[in-house]
């Protein structure tokens, strides 16, 4: 069995218990293999947990979930020292983020403090406790839930924290027909029991490794920092994408192509995950009407800028 058939099969137990998502399956396995981290946002309801759980055990992956509510602590996430009266030492207890797959569920609802415990694991791949710094373990993956702003008890993610993601994504509700389906296989069972291990770990790594040896041609290069820069020149924009968010769509895009059969980048991969990798990204000018949206400036963007012919 190839690598791609592998890749195939983490989305086939993960469609046991969500149904008729498939474009949002193969985006969060798109990210995983770009070792990107997700946003799921989205009402309470729609399976983002589920979504979660079930990457990890077809993934073999050691999951932890947190729920943010406001009196989380750092600490809960980090890991705390606490003295040993054996050894006569400070002991570093681990924190709930000490795993392969974490799950920050309801993100937006915890302080800025406690958010913010979580920017070193997502870019260094550490926590720092005491001044002294602990590795997360490979693989690493955070996907965080939020419900949309403005419901009960929620504040906006700072900017700097949206930046860590790779991409944000939104379920939505099912269709009758998938809602149909959801129940009548929760009817006699066929929940998370039914999905099993069918990648380990290594095989992840090697899954990553050769995603991340997909060719990006000059010409597809230069796409993508023309896109980036459309948005930092857009006059709708207050603040558009940064350097961070041209490598990630150059990542993402990789995996994209690799999951779709290829070893090259072509322009349709970019298109493929643009907008999902860049509209957090964006600030809106101030004054705009309600019209204007980062996904509409962020689809116009990619819609005015001429892709190149890649043989």
């Amino acid at each position: 069995m190839n690598n791609r058939d592998l890749a195939a099969n983490v989305v086939a137990e993960v469609k046991k218990v969500i149904v008729g998502k498939d474009a949002i399956l193969f985006r969060v396995l798109a990210a995983i293999l770009a070792q990107g981290h997700i946003l799921l946002e989205d009402i309470p309801g729609v399976g983002k947990t589920t979504l979660a759980l079930a990457f990890a055990r077809a993934l073999n992956l050691q999951f932890s979930r947190m729920q943010f509510t406001p009196d989380v602590m750092p600490s809960d996430i980090t890991g705390f020292s606490i003295f040993s009266k054996a050894t006569g030492k400070m002991e570093y207890q681990p924190g709930a983020v000490l795993c392969n797959l974490f799950l920050a569920d309801e993100l937006n609802r915890a302080t800025s403090r406690t958010q913010s415990a979580l920017l070193e694991a997502m870019e260094e791949g550490q926590v720092t406790v005491d001044g002294v710094s602990h590795r997360v373990p490979d693989p690493f993956l955070v996907i965080a839930t939020q419900n949309p702003v403005g419901a009960s008890g929620t504040q906006k993610l700072p900017d700097s924290q949206l930046d860590r993601f790779l991409l944000r994504l939104s379920m939505g509700y099912p269709s009758p027909a998938e809602e149909l389906e959801l129940l009548k296989r929760r009817q006699y069972g066929g929940g998370m029991d039914g999905v099993c291990q069918v990648v380990s770990r290594e095989q992840l790594r090697l899954l990553r490794e050769e995603a991340g040896r997909v060719h990006v041609s000059e010409a597809v290069l230069q796409y993508i920092v023309q896109l980036v820069n459309a948005t930092r020149n857009h006059p709708q924009l207050m603040q558009g994408a940064s350097p961070r968010a041209a490598l990630a769509v150059m990542s993402v895009s990789r995996a994209v192509a690799f999951l779709r059969g290829r070893d090259y980048v072509i322009p349709e991969d970019v298109q493929c995950i643009w907008t999902d990798a860049i509209a957090h990204r964006l600030l809106l000018a101030p004054g705009l009407s309600d019209a204007a949206s980062p996904q509409s400036i962020s689809a116009e963007t990619l819609h005015n800028t001429p892709a190149p012919k890649v043989q």
